[in-house]
């Protein structure tokens, strides 16, 4: 059985500790490898090369640094199938999927390729008599990163290129459950130029994450994950002095009005609902029909969710996987058990889905729920399954007051062909990304994503000009070259004449 281990230092090392988790393929339920658990001593090892690589790393010109992410932008264009196939072994999902998510992942980093510029401040000549001014924008130190399952490669993509850019140096934690991803793309940084220790993957659970967020030498946490958990990073990140970004959890609402164009509306909730078997922050996962555009929208969604054509990762053919984990499936399979528990109308029955010589596998097919109300758990939690709720209001007000009333604000959409009423929807609505006829918003990478409310902890974003402003710590210099004599000291504040 392969061992996947950590990359420290420039290499793979197998680390002190004796615990290992498996990790399974997803669509034949078969133990793929067994993954490396890291320890305090592990993750000692690997801030201790990230501090000892940082002040190299950090003098470096921007403009060297860049040249590394455009070769490393090279290099994971070169090996694309190579990483596709690693995230759909491990993640489950259909390889298409994979291929756009590293596409996601690319386009930070071409964003990152810019940073001579990104990086730069501002001057200000002549503040006061001979006196300057001027700003700069200077690493962070040891950066960490805890990132999810769902994306392998994207979302670690979305911290470490504007990390690294910026001059800092980075830990990253993957999900234990996909981590093979992030070592190769750890060699491909190497073979980029990156220097040894500047970068590192330390695989591991809570004893890692734990160690991480204490480390005296850690300057700043980003994570990605469900909503208990990051309150947990951000807390514990913050009580130790850390710069903290964690985003959690989400429950999207696509708002379909009587005027939709419900062709378009059906296509791109099915997209939204079920693409990656519902196991994205971003997906959507309930439908607000307003007025009557219920049955209309009901008429098309449930053929379409019940001829979605599901299989392995590598079935060219398929449009959705199965989920990550065994457990996974099961808890997926416990809201829907819910669901039905608590009145909801199940339109779409997946829980008994089984695909022939794939029987061991975590599959789940798509599910659809109509009549659901706001007082139900499905619609109260997240689910990270291909589960679609549909929720009947009688008005555009309704919807705009379900949504902003839920804790979570991640993002939303609104199909219509009414401008005033998207052009009130995207003012009013308290969420962070906003689809208009888009149903999952997710930024290009020279803005930023974010959320709201309890799907986001911290002050900033990711990526874009919000990810610059993370990684790097404001500077600003106040300048004078004294001619002649000096007039003595001054025991008021300065004012500037």
């Amino acid at each position: 059985m392969p061992n996947i281990d950590h990359y420290i230092g420039g290499r793979i090392v197998a680390g002190t500790g004796e615990r290992r988790a498996d990790v399974f393929n997803p669509a034949t339920g078969e133990v793929s490898g067994r993954v490396a658990l890291a320890n305090k001593a592990d993750v000692a090892a690997a801030v201790e090369a990230a501090s000892a690589a940082l002040p190299g790393w950090a003098a470096t010109p921007p403009v060297v640094r860049a040249r590394v992410m455009f070769k490393f932008k090279y290099l994971v264009e070169a090996h694309a199938d190579e990483l596709v196939r690693l995230i759909s072994a491990e993640h489950g999902k259909v390889q298409s999927d994979a291929r756009g998510e590293l596409s996601r992942g690319l386009e930070v980093v071409e964003f990152a390729c810019g940073i001579p510029h990104l990086q730069k401040g501002e001057f200000s000549e002549n503040v006061g008599t001979n006196v300057d001014s001027f700003s700069m924008r200077q690493p962070v130190g040891v950066c960490v990163g805890i990132t999810p399952f769902n994306f392998p490669a994207m979302v670690p993509m979305w911290m470490f290129p504007i990390a690294l850019a910026c001059g800092n140096s980075f830990i990253l934690k993957p999900s234990e459950r996909d981590p093979s991803t992030a070592l190769r793309l750890a060699e491909l940084l190497s073979e980029a130029g990156l220097p040894p220790g500047v970068f590192n993957v330390v695989n591991g659970d809570k004893e890692a994450v734990d160690a991480l967020l204490t480390d005296p030498r850690v300057d700043a946490i980003s994570f990605v994950g469900s909503t208990p958990i990051a309150e947990y990073i951000y807390r514990t990140g913050t009580e130790h002095g850390k710069r903290v970004q964690a985003l959690g959890g989400a429950k999207n609402h696509m708002v379909v009005m009587p005027d939709a164009d419900l062709s378009q509306a059906t296509d791109a909730l099915m997209g939204a609902a079920y693409g990656s078997a519902g196991e994205r922050c971003m997906a959507v996962s309930v439908a607000v029909a307003v007025g009557g555009v219920g049955d209309a929208l009901m008429e098309r969604l449930e053929p379409k969710v019940r001829a979605l054509k599901i299989g392995p990762g590598n079935d060219p053919e398929a449009e959705m996987g199965p989920l990550v984990t065994r457990q996974h499936r099961d808890k997926v399979r416990g809201y829907v058990d819910q669901g039905v528990k608590e009145g909801a109308k199940l339109v779409v029955d997946g829980r008994d889905l089984k695909l022939q010589g794939y029987e061991n596998g975590f599959y789940i097919g798509g599910c659809l729920f109509d009549d659901v109300t706001t007082d139900m758990t499905i619609y109260k939690e997240e689910i990270f399954g291909p589960v679609l709720a549909v929720v009947r209001v009688p008005d555009f007000d309704q919807a705009v007051g379900m949504i902003n009333d839920h804790e979570y604000g991640n993002g939303t959409a609104i199909f219509t062909r009414d401008g005033d009423a998207a052009r009130t929807f995207a003012n009013k609505i308290k969420v962070g990304m906003v689809g208009i006829n888009v149903p999952i918003p997710v930024p290009m990478a020279f803005h930023s994503f974010g959320g709201w409310k309890r799907s986001l902890f911290g002050d900033h974003a990711v990526h874009g000009m919000e990810g610059v402003h993370f990684y790097t710590r404001l500077k600003t210099v106040t300048s004078r070259w004294p001619t002649g004599i000096r007039a003595g000291a001054e025991f008021t504040m300065p004012v500037m004449k």
